[in-house]
């Protein structure tokens, strides 16, 4: 995706059948080609008339949102919110077999929650305690210590000064024609195509990023 303005909908990292029976190749269709597509089409739409944002990167706009105009803050929260998440979101699956590559992740999830088990519970029990629409995210927060949040709706966890690692959406259409209305056993099939060692990476990215944030300070 490009940096500013206009933004556009990067292709999927791999093919829209690629994570069967995991995630069914038309939920991956219409979850991208249409969800993700029209919150691109909404948060361009909000900003051909503000071109004192254009430079501005996604980021950057989310998390200085209440500095913008009344008028746009809420589309710029819920549209440039929908365009992070869900990047977020598809570029952290694959349909390799990675849970052997988590790398330094690994570690840090077995002394984090005491075992690889634990996290998997837990992470499951917070996708599951989302009331209505939102996320379950693997995070970084300050002090360099992994935690599990959720977010409503379109919210992001860059606003709360987390580094996110993975993240899980939880809206229904991420699962409903396959799974109806049972999240639990979407969120089962989710953990067979997380791609670990991209949420290594983006482990790794987060601790530099905060120990540099240390340094400066």
């Amino acid at each position: 995706m490009n940096d500013h303005y206009p933004f556009v909908n990067p292709p999927l990292p791999y093919a829209y059948d690629a994570l069967e029976p995991c995630i069914d190749a038309l939920t991956m269709c219409l979850h991208h080609d249409r969800h993700l597509q029209t919150y691109v089409n909404n948060l361009n739409d909000t900003l051909k008339d503000c071109p004192d944002l254009h430079s501005w990167p996604l980021e950057k706009l989310l998390c200085n949102v209440d500095c913008l105009k009344k008028n746009i803050r809420q589309s710029i929260r819920n549209n440039g919110g929908g365009v992070f998440n869900h990047i977020f979101y598809f570029s952290g699956m694959s349909n390799s077999e990675t849970r052997c590559q988590a790398g330094k992740l690994y570690d840090a999830i077995a002394a984090e929650f005491g075992c690889v088990e634990a996290f998997f519970y837990e992470f499951k029990e917070k996708a599951l305690s989302v009331f209505g629409s939102g996320y379950a995210w693997l995070v970084v927060d300050q002090n360099c210590k992994l935690q599990i949040i959720t977010t409503a709706n379109q919210d992001t966890p860059i606003v709360l000064n987390f580094c996110p690692v993975l993240t899980i959406d939880v809206w229904e259409h991420a699962y409903y024609l396959l799974h109806y209305n049972d999240r639990a056993a979407y969120i089962q099939n989710w953990f067979n195509v997380v791609d670990w060692e991209c949420a290594n990476m983006r482990y790794m990215d987060c601790l530099d990023c905060f120990d540099c944030r240390k340094c400066r300070n």
